[in-house]
């Protein structure tokens, strides 16, 4: 496809097609998953097409067989517009006996359950996608590996472009392909305000993706609300009733905790917000280790357009902007993660110790990160928290921590410390 910006996922799908019979393309919509799984295809079927999409359809509920004939990897995109074709899919790669047969991807509202009849457990692999990274948008210049950080280099010297004006519009702007391919700055920032309004839907309620998660109708402006609390609270570990006083306190009518719950859960279903799971690793005394999840939005542009901020609001309020900015970091190192075969995980104890990221590889190895906005003081406040969770690490139970790195969005250089702890600027990093 001319123009087509390689995604890291890329080759994640290649990998996973020559190993399993079909891959289930998921994320949240408008981040790239059509387009990405049109690359890797050999055939294609659109359920959606204006012009075959009732003929497709029929196909799929008579005989499906003869829609799943193509070159392969066959593209099935908007799959679940026919729930059945899940069972077809896994049924063809049971008794082709091949790999590499189907790529399923459609909207991030989950198909119905009630005609599906297997869990497609061995046939059908899934592939979470997420918004683009710095690197995959072409804001960062890549020039440090999260890879090669894990080998612990002694030196780095990389420079990073990226300045606080540009850090503020790619924090709004977010990681949406249609974003990044937009020319004029101010379109670029309309396309988080499109997606959240997508999300919340109109004000009876219709056009609600958080509606259409599990077909349960929802009050457009509860939604609007607790999006913004969570706005507020992401990268914490607010509880449901912390949001609640907080919606509460902001003139909500008609609110339960329950309700809540059910609201999140709906967002979490169609990749709007996703958990963050805490990191319990050996300790030399016995430490309490909070082990409730942190909740972040899957891009910093969804919590700025529901709380309907510009760039220039960011630049006026640095508190709120450091806040925008860890969401950004996330998103980027869980992308990154994903190419490493790794995961992010946060730490925190009873003692209040607590550290932004650390990046846990299948192997064994793992980096702490602490995410700071910028600065001198911040940046030795970060290092002082990566050394003294460093130092509670039981190292004969398991590895010393590959690299300790401050994740900072402005800053000139990379470099590593006198202490050994990596200073990064994210408009240098890639995976």
């Amino acid at each position: 496809m001319e123009n087509y910006r390689p995604r890291i996922c890329d080759q994640l799908l290649v990998e996973l097609l020559e190993a399993c019979g079909s891959v289930l393309l998921e994320g949240s919509k408008w981040c790239g998953k059509t387009t990405t799984a049109e690359q890797a295809a050999r055939s294609i079927v659109y359920m959606a097409d204006p012009e075959d999409g009732e003929r497709n359809i029929q196909l799929a509920r008579t005989s499906p067989k003869f829609l799943l004939e193509g070159e392969t990897p066959r593209l099935i995109d908007e799959w679940q517009v026919v729930p059945k074709l899940w069972d077809a899919v896994r049924f063809e790669v049971d008794h082709r006996r091949k790999l590499g047969q189907f790529i399923l991807t459609g909207s991030a509202v989950p198909a119905s359950r009630d005609e599906i009849i297997h869990t497609g457990t061995g046939r059908i692999a899934s592939l979470l996608m997420r918004p683009m990274s710095l690197w995959e948008s072409g804001d960062s210049n890549g020039t440090v590996s999260l890879e090669s950080l894990f080998d612990a280099p002694e030196q780095l010297t990389p420079r990073s472009a990226m300045g606080i004006e540009d850090l503020a519009f790619v924090v709004c702007r977010g990681g949406w392909p249609m974003a990044i391919n937009t020319k004029s700055r101010k379109s670029a920032l309309k396309q988080a305000t499109i997606f959240y309004d997508g999300v919340v839907g109109k004000a009876d309620g219709s056009g609600s993706d958080i509606s259409r998660a599990d077909g349960v109708a929802r009050n457009p402006e509860l939604v609007k609300l607790l999006m913004r609390s969570l706005s507020r609270h992401q990268g914490t570990q607010a509880s449901i009733a912390t949001i609640y006083q907080d919606m509460v306190a902001n003139e909500s009518n008609s609110l339960s905790e329950d309700t809540i719950a059910s609201y999140i859960k709906a967002l979490k279903r169609i990749f709007v917000v996703e958990n963050m799971p805490a990191w319990n690793p050996n300790l030399r005394s016995k430490t309490a280790i909070r082990t409730s999840d942190t909740l972040y939005f899957v891009d910093s542009s969804i919590a700025i357009a529901a709380l309907r901020i510009s760039p220039q609001d960011l630049l006026n309020d640095l508190n709120t902007f450091g806040l925008f900015y860890e969401t950004l970091a996330v998103r980027d190192l869980r992308v990154y993660a994903d190419a490493l075969d790794g995961q992010v995980y946060h730490y925190r104890d009873k003692n209040g110790l607590e550290c932004d990221a650390v990046v846990h590889l299948a192997n064994g190895k793992y980096g702490l990160v602490e995410i700071k906005f910028g600065g001198d003081d911040l940046i030795e406040e970060g290092a002082s928290t990566l050394k003294q969770l460093a130092g509670k690490i039981d190292t004969t139970r398991m590895r010393n921590p590959s690299f300790m790195m401050v994740l900072v969005g402005i800053g000139n250089y990379a470099y590593r410390r006198e202490d050994g702890v990596y200073v990064v600027p994210i408009g240098c990093l890639k995976n």
